[in-house]
């Protein structure tokens, strides 16, 4: 698959060799020192760097090799770039202790998912990811006294009341707090829509986890549900940028304790078999992270998991700008569904259920627009991801 973006043609041959050494276990110094020598253009490599979201793998790698092989400007831009980060995760973990603490008071329960909480799951510090916005999960009932409450602690809404007055369920819903543009979503069993089968809200409340991050008590889910999270949040995104493949692989290999007959269990429950396996076999492909004993099986008997697999390799290197065409992503939709029926019913659910980019104008729909919102659909799809012209 050649890029969508000409400024992507030296990546694969480049930079890119060099980040998937970075976020390897365990790095091979000789070869990321090789590979760093080897570099044509600095900002290059930090522009795919961050598109990839492992700048802070990058950092870690080169501080492990000779200093004569990183330049001095490389490795000023680096130290600025983990600064700004670390300064803005602190503020976003601030900002997550206020609201957390504000739900309590409420009553409501929610779960934290990915954000500081994979960062310190995965790689043992919630500063050393980089992450733009907070997600928390509550029950769908909860989700007005949740908006009532974020709205109050000085956020705006993106989804309109009347919307919400409407029926209409968005993709995530949506606040920023103007003055600091810190971003939170809130999801829902309903929201999860990339989940081919419905998320089992009262069993992630129920088996949920307690983390401690800066002396304050985060609930999260368990380790095994934030897995199976973390491989359809990745299979709805095509694999399409590297962080994701690594924050998989990191917990595979920073937590031998998991229980992977549960989240085996797990991901059959949301229909996520098939994504599970496929995240397994790119950790084991691309990062060393071998497929767990336990897994192996699964994955011999499944032979669309490397095909899958191999289409994900053509088009990762280019940190989104290989997006495939329309035909390939309803063909990667329907395969990574699992069985047939199980890959055409989550084809057709993607297909037909509406997000914000589909509703009409009006404030308050009515059925017949909401008909016409869903039909329109499929078309919306097939313009935004038509391969232009060359």
């Amino acid at each position: 698959m050649q890029p969508a973006s000409k400024s992507a043609t030296d990546f694969p041959s480049g930079d890119f060799p060099l980040l998937l050494e970075s976020c390897s276990f365990p790095r091979d110094s000789a070869r990321i020192a090789a590979l760093a020598a080897e570099v044509r253009s600095y900002n290059s490599l930090l522009r795919l760097a961050e598109k990839h979201g492992v700048v802070a793998h990058l950092a870690a790698a080169l501080a492990a090799v000779s200093e004569t092989v990183i330049p001095i400007p490389l490795s000023d831009a680096l130290r600025e770039r983990l600064r700004l980060q670390s300064l803005f995760t602190l503020a976003m973990s601030a900002e997550l202790f206020r609201i957390l603490e504000l739900l309590r008071g409420a009553g409501l329960e929610c779960v934290v998912v990915k954000g500081p909480v994979l960062s310190l799951r995965a790689y043992g510090n919630p500063a050393a990811r980089r992450y733009a916005d907070l997600d928390l999960l509550v029950r769908h009932a909860d989700i007005p006294h949740a908006m009532g409450i974020l709205v109050a602690a000085g956020y705006e809404s993106r989804v309109p009341v009347q919307a919400i007055r409407a029926g209409k369920i968005p993709g995530e819903y949506f606040f920023r707090r103007p003055e600091t543009n810190i971003i939170f979503e809130l999801h829902s069993e309903r929201t999860f829509r990339y989940f081919p089968l419905p998320l089992p809200i009262e069993r992630y409340f129920k088996h949920q986890a307690v983390l401690l991050i800066d002396g304050h008590t985060v609930p999260s889910l368990s380790l095994e549900d934030e897995i199976v999270l973390l491989c359809v949040h990745g299979a709805k995104h095509f694999w399409e940028r590297l962080i994701w493949v690594s924050d998989v692989a990191a917990m595979v290999h920073n937590h031998p304790e998991l229980d992977w007959k549960l989240i085996r269990k797990s991901a059959a429950e949301v229909g996520g078999a098939r994504m599970l396996r496929v995240a397994l076999l790119l950790c084991d492909r691309l990062l060393r992270v071998r497929v767990p004993s336990k897994m192996q099986a699964d994955d011999g008997n499944d032979p669309a998991c490397s095909r899958l697999v191999a289409q994900i390799e053509s088009w990762l290197p280019y940190a989104g700008d290989a997006t495939p065409p329309v035909a390939q992503r309803a063909l990667f939709r329907f395969l990574i569904g699992g069985s047939a029926f199980a890959g055409a019913r989550y084809l057709v659910r993607l297909s037909f259920s509406t997000t914000e980019e589909d509703w009409s104008r009006e404030q308050v729909a009515g059925p017949v627009s909401q008909l016409a919102e869903v039909l329109r659909r499929p078309f919306r799809l097939a313009r935004k991801y038509r391969r232009p012209e060359s």
